[in-house]
């Protein structure tokens, strides 16, 4: 499954709270346990800090979901 994440008025978002927005975990323990344990990809590459800034452009994939991250608004809304 492919989706795209609109920051909206943020700069960044940090890559646990992504995971908890996007619903690919109901906790933030989940979210770190994950990311932790290598699971979560940044662009292609493993990423271990729970807390990266995510930023407009890059790309998240966690249990068979690729997350776009996009500045600005979803222009559907």
């Amino acid at each position: 499954m492919n989706a795209n994440v609109y920051l909206e008025e943020q700069e960044y978002i940090a890559l646990c709270d992504l995971l908890k927005l996007a619903g690919l975990v109901e906790s933030g323990g989940q979210a770190k346990n994950a990311i932790a344990s290598g699971k979560v990809l940044r662009n292609g590459k493993v990423e271990i800090r729970k807390t990266a800034k995510i930023r407009g452009g890059d790309v998240i994939e966690f249990s068979n979901v690729i997350l776009e991250v996009c500045d600005g608004y979803d222009p559907e809304d």
